[in-house]
């Protein structure tokens, strides 16, 4: 793996947020997740009826999986808009987070700035995940 600092993944995220397709909320998002082969970056996409609206980490997910990658590091997202300033992933990017990590070993980096960021594992945030192994 490429194993970045995570301070680099956060820059990427913010840097990804930019292109941000949020005409109706006005909250931008970027994502940049960590495989083996390299960085995927995404951002949060919506849509005038509101659940085909697809989020940052989906964005950067789904891009990766097409490419054929299956061994992930991290995640790092980047919003900009909401009260707390740290942009958490919704439950339905933490399912597919599950689906295809390491729940004790993918960290799920969330920041505010460059400087100013939290690091947790997917276990953390989604406890008791149905995963694969679930079946």
């Amino acid at each position: 793996m490429r194993d970045l600092e995570d301070r680099e993944l956060v820059r990427l995220a913010i840097s990804a947020r930019e292109k941000s397709y949020s005409p109706y909320s006005g909250f931008k998002v970027g994502a940049c997740l960590e495989a083996a082969n390299g960085v995927y970056l995404g951002c949060n996409i919506e849509n005038a009826a509101y659940s085909p609206t697809n989020c940052a980490e989906r964005t950067a997910f789904f891009k990766a999986i097409y490419e054929g990658e299956r061994d992930f590091r991290a995640i790092a997202v980047a919003g900009w808009g909401s009260e707390s300033g740290y942009a958490y992933p919704c439950g339905v990017c933490r399912q597919v987070m599950m689906e295809f990590c390491d729940p004790k070993t993918f960290k799920v980096i969330v920041a505010k700035s460059e400087d100013d960021y939290k690091i947790h594992y997917l276990e953390e945030i989604l406890p008791y995940g149905f995963c694969p192994k679930s079946l």
